[in-house]
């Protein structure tokens, strides 16, 4: 019986924030296949000595899953290290199509998003009492079209908060999006490039500012934009540390 291909998340950047269950695939892991820039490379220096290393960022679809068939075909663990949670924008749907015509097995790890690791970098949370209860992932389209009930402005229109990916550097469209969707002016934005790396960098403003301070940054990719009252000074306070509600709760 053939070896599975795990599929890992990597993280949203710092080493340390990989799962003890992805770390323990990774130092075992014969064959590596890693996602470029996305990664951080600091994560590789858990792999054991004589690893196969693979930089996908150099790879098409098809050398990938021809590495991944030789790995277990040889009878070696292989471990696909996906950057953040590969269940946002992680693209393993294509690779596991390939997997299942070549009669593979895989498995899956979770990883923490980046979407996470940016409200950690911020100190906040995304779901204020009474401010927002929901939160909004989407992106911009690009080389990937992004369907048209799902855009920006339709989603706007919820004013919960919001984190966009793979949009900053069309900065000052998704401003002009949100705004068209009923976020005031005003309304706080932060951008977070590179979220938990080392070269972390923070920007906060509002809708009218953010997007000469990101310039100004010279922030250009690798960055999430994060929008919403949930950023702001107004809250309600939870009622979880209520003593009725404790009271109620525990009946």
């Amino acid at each position: 019986m053939l070896n599975k291909i795990h599929f890992v998340g990597a993280g949203p950047g710092d080493k340390e924030l990989i799962t003890l269950k992805g770390y323990k695939l990774l130092s075992n892991a014969d064959v590596v296949i890693y996602a470029g820039s996305l990664v951080n490379p600091e994560l590789l220096e858990y792999c054991k000595e004589g690893c196969e290393i693979h930089n996908s960022a150099h790879m098409d679809l098809h050398q990938i899953i021809e590495v991944m068939e030789k790995g277990v075909r040889e009878g070696k663990s292989v471990v696909r290290l996906q950057t953040g949670d590969f269940s946002i924008y992680g693209s393993i749907r294509e690779q596991v199509e390939e997997l299942f015509k070549l009669d593979i097995d895989y498995d899956c790890t979770p990883g923490v998003s980046s979407f996470l690791g940016a409200a950690s970098a911020l100190g906040v949370e995304y779901t204020v009492p009474e401010i927002s209860q929901s939160v909004v992932i989407t992106r911009m389209e690009g080389r990937t079209p992004v369907p048209e009930k799902e855009s920006i402005e339709s989603f706007a229109k919820h004013q919960t908060s919001m984190a966009i990916f793979l949009s900053v550097q069309d900065i000052e469209k998704v401003v002009e999006r949100l705004h068209e969707g009923g976020y005031p002016m005003d309304t706080p934005i932060a951008v977070v490039y590179k979220a938990t790396w080392s070269d972390e960098k923070i920007v906060k403003g509002t809708l009218q500012d953010i997007a000469k301070k990101v310039k100004e940054n010279d922030i250009r990719k690798t960055a999430l934009i994060l929008v919403g009252q949930f950023l702001g000074k107004e809250y309600n306070n939870s009622k979880l540390y209520d003593k009725d509600f404790k009271h109620e709760y525990r009946k």
